[in-house]
């Protein structure tokens, strides 16, 4: 079985009429064919319950048999210059593929390809949900409790093709237009939440004994959408210059605009027992819920580099693009809009500017210099979109330039060695904060941040069996004074944080003061002819400094990697890798909250190729995944007695972690010179097992006693054989 990085699915079309007219052509007496053919049908074992990864993305979930079939075409004709292919790939599957190209060398080329591609939810859907997947699904409360629902199967599939034709105007100048657009439909996971009381309704009841005053809801999105890509570009190659320019268009188009749901008046409760909403609470949950609404992006660029001299060389880019998104208010099906808006207006222009040069002053000396500037202006009309009680607020700019300048030389010390020393810098000026807007999440603000990184590094070249390198980078930010944001006022400059901001405060990380410190080594080594290794080791770390403690105080990751490869013979060979990565994060929360959450990551695998026979061709391998996230909690002094009796009853949020073990084989025996028979073996184990929607075998439950969840342990395994046929 062929295995493609994208799957797409074939459909006889005018497309393929057109390809099968450009075959059916008389050839030329000096053509040259290469073609195969691969037919043959595959078994899998388990469930749909064990296949749901397996099969999430390959078409195979729900039978036990599939048809195989692939094949490429491909007929050059050396006297004018030109060839013609066509190649199909799991044409037999749900998800097939289809390229089709005609060309001629150095003067013109004609691509098009047709594809689709289905992903399947992995999880298990329990719901008394009525029409889940449409704009206006109705929640129904399962009365028989969790489990007592139908099964509910989410799915996208997309649709796409694409054109692509590039000329060759004259010796020098290149014309290229590509054009794709991909339909996408079905729904995918998703839902509402609303807890009460709540700042933006205050008159929404809290939950007491008699009245549920949450509630969280699995409302699948529903999807049915275009995107469209043009792209239109004129290249130029001289003798010192290069240019390239053009035009690229993003246009998308989505037919729902809102998602309407139909709520009941009573849900469960928190202890699961069914209960009248508050009062306001089911009013909120039925109104309609925005979803992603149309719009469109249209960029011009021109770049190039030019030789200045033989050892000096400029390179250049300038961009300027706009991104809108003015769809109506009431024909997505919103309202309530602020009088007088019937849209956002949404409107973002971006210039970029690039400015490069590369020298060689001395025979060992090579410089880089590079300055880049972009500038983002959010144009978007303020308008009174936020209520918060008795207060509104408008929506705010997101105004934003960000410079950029690097510094890097290199010395070759010898024929071996070379040093490299380089200095980045980067500033951010967000552009100032829009005094009618609201702020939520974060306690402060920062209109600037700067950056400096220092880079140094030795590398060894390969000499007899051994290359090699060492990488030091460290970088400092820090930025301008914080703001405290008073929401419909502005901001005020705070002189001294320790008192400026409540002891509770919340800074965000991509504006805290950080150092970070990286280091990185790699090395190569050619024992033999026969056996060759490569090792890489990464570390780095980040300390961040807020005015709280309550922030991300620091960061680590570590990384190692081995790669191995061993002929033992003419006829055989092994690889084999093994990595291990780990990253950490370790912050304080308020309420008295330490997390330390710690994700590692272990992948090893062996494989081997070889031939059994003279007919025989046989090769497999083994590959096990390991990724563990733990959240280490402990308290400060400054916990309360509740906090301190949840964590002592919990023991704090449990481990999620994802393990697999896949084998593959495949032995390929040749019939004669033009056909031959091919098993492909694959067996896979997984354990997956997240608190987050499922905990030791208990599904998480909805408000309506819609479950979802997923089989923990997934046994798949796919026996495939295929007769390929080849000929020239």
């Amino acid at each position: 079985m062929k295995t493609f990085v994208r799957q797409v699915r074939f459909r006889r079309s005018a497309l393929f009429v057109a390809v099968l007219a450009a075959f059916g052509t008389a050839q030329a007496q000096d053509s040259e064919v290469e073609a195969s053919v691969s037919v043959g049908a595959a078994g899998l074992t388990g469930d749909a319950a064990d296949r749901a990864f397996f099969g999430q993305y390959n078409g195979m979930r729900d039978q036990d048999y599939y048809g195989l079939f692939d094949f490429s075409y491909e007929r050059l004709n050396s006297a004018s210059g030109t060839s013609t292919g066509l190649v199909g790939g799991n044409l037999g599957l749900d998800s097939r593929e289809l390229i089709f190209w005609w060309k001629r060398q150095g003067n013109w080329r004609v691509t098009a390809d047709y594809g689709e591609l289905v992903r399947r939810e992995p999880y298990t859907i329990n719901t008394g949900l009525v029409g889940a997947g449409s704009t206006t699904p109705q929640v129904m409360h399962l009365g028989g409790g969790p489990g007592t629902g139908s099964e509910l199967d989410l799915r996208t599939k997309r649709k796409g093709v694409g054109i692509g034709l590039a000329k060759w105007l004259t010796s020098a100048v290149e014309f290229e237009l590509s054009l794709k657009s991909e339909n996408k439909e079905g729904s995918r996971l998703f839902g509402i939440g609303m807890t009460c009381p709540s700042t933006t309704a205050p008159g929404c009841g809290p939950t007491t004994g008699a009245n549920a005053g949450w509630a969280v809801l699995l409302l699948p999105e529903p999807i049915k959408s275009n995107h469209s890509q043009v792209e239109a570009r004129l290249n130029y190659s001289g003798s010192r210059l290069g240019l390239t320019g053009g035009y690229y268009g993003s246009f998308y188009n989505n037919s729902y605009g809102t998602l309407n749901p139909m709520v009941p008046g009573s849900l469960n409760g928190p202890l699961g027992n069914l209960l009248p909403l508050s009062a306001g609470l089911r009013g909120i949950l039925n109104q309609p819920v925005a979803l992603p609404p149309d719009n469109e992006a249209h960029q011009f660029d021109i770049a190039g580099n030019y030789a200045v001299t033989p050892t000096v060389r400029a390179n250049f880019k300038l961009a300027y693009s706009r991104a809108r998104q003015e769809q109506e208010f009431i024909g997505a099906g919103l309202a309530g809009a602020p009088a007088g808006v019937t849209n956002l207006g949404g409107e973002v222009n971006t210039t970029l500017a690039q400015l490069g040069l590369s020298a060689r002053p001395m025979p060992r000396l090579s410089l880089i210099a590079e300055v880049r500037y972009e500038e983002k202006d959010d144009e978007t009309p303020l308008a009174l979109y936020n209520v918060e009680g008795t207060a509104t607020y408008t929506n705010r700019n997101y105004s934003r330039k960000r410079s950029r300048a690097k510094l890097q030389a290199t010395y070759q010390f010898s024929s071996s060695y070379q040093g490299t020393l380089g200095v980045d810098y980067e500033f951010i000026d967000r552009n100032g904060f829009t005094a009618t807007s609201a702020v939520a999440g974060v306690s402060a603000l920062r209109l600037e941040t700067e950056e400096t990184s220092v880079r140094a590094e030795v590398r060894r070249r390969m000499t007899e069996t051994v290359s090699g390198s060492l990488a030091l980078i460290t970088s400092e930010r820090d930025g301008s004074p914080w703001l405290r944001p008073n929401s419909g006022v502005g901001v005020t400059e705070i002189t001294d944080p320790a008192t400026g901001f409540t002891r509770n405060a919340i800074f965000s990380p991509t504006l805290a003061d950080r150092r970070r410190d990286k280091a990185k080594a790699t090395a190569m080594w050619q024992a033999n002819d026969a056996l060759s290794l490569q090792l890489g080791a990464e570390y780095g770390r980040d300390k961040y400094s807020a005015p709280s403690e309550f922030a991300l105080r620091s960061s680590r990751m570590d990384f190692y990697n081995l790669d191995v490869g061993y002929a033992l013979s003419d006829a055989w060979s092994v690889n084999g890798y093994a990595s291990f990565g780990r990253q950490k994060l370790n912050q304080g929360r308020p309420e008295g909250y330490i997390l330390a959450y710690d994700n590692t990551s272990t992948n090893v695998g062996l494989g081997f190729t070889g031939k059994a026979a003279e007919r025989l061709e046989v090769g497999g391998s083994v590959s096990y995944v390991n990724d563990k996230n733990e959240y280490a909690q402990t308290l400060d002094a400054t916990a309360g007695a509740a906090n301190a009796a949840l964590l002592a009853a919990t023991g704090g949020l449990p481990d999620i972690v994802f393990r697999r073990t896949e084998v593959r084989f495949f032995g390929k025996y040749a019939l004669d010179k033009a056909s031959a028979l091919r098993l492909d073996a694959i067996y896979q184990r997984t354990r997956f097992n997240d608190w987050a929607y499922a905990f030791e075998g208990v599904p998480f439950t909805f408000s309506d006693n819609t479950t979802l969840t997923w089989q923990q342990l997934q046994n798949a395994g796919f026996v495939g054989v295929t007769y390929i046929y080849s000929w020239q």
